[in-house]
């Protein structure tokens, strides 16, 4: 959907796999990140589909700037990581295309919705009332205080 989305707006855009994030970083044929976020926590914290994680990760790896990008209302000013629950979804969503079994019974499956990207892995967070910038927590009450 978002390729369609780009493409409809004239955006160039290129459709990879998701486990072709490090190829592609490593051959310098990505010149920064941004990423959605589903909630943003006080210090910087992004709480975002599964994987923003491991992006964020590669992104700082490879010197790329990684950005988050949430209206001000996904901010969540008081609940602290530790407080965050990660949805753990139907297992049924892995081990089945349809109604066909693709994985072996009686096999464990783990499928979390969300992850958290820490702070510090963070280049700046594109807001409708403007990027903010590391330090992250000092700039985030900063901008928020500002729109009351």
């Amino acid at each position: 959907m978002t390729a369609f989305e780009l493409k409809q707006d004239k955006i160039p855009v290129t459709l990879i796999t998701d486990t072709m994030v490090g190829y592609v970083m490593q051959n310098r044929m990505v010149s920064r990140v941004i990423v959605g976020a589903d909630r943003v926590l006080a210090r910087g914290h992004v709480i975002n589909k599964i994987g923003t994680l491991a992006v964020a990760i590669l992104a700082n790896h490879f010197r790329i700037p990684f950005y988050a990008a949430a209206p001000h209302s996904s901010f969540d000013l008081k609940a602290r990581p530790s407080e965050v629950v990660i949805e753990e979804r139907d297992p049924r969503e892995v081990a089945f295309v349809g109604d066909y079994r693709i994985v072996p019974e009686g096999v464990q499956i783990l499928n979390p919705a969300f992850d958290i990207t820490e702070p510090k892995l963070i280049t700046g967070i594109i807001t409708d009332l403007g990027v903010i910038e590391q330090p992250l927590e000092e700039n985030i009450v900063r901008l928020l205080r500002r729109e009351r």
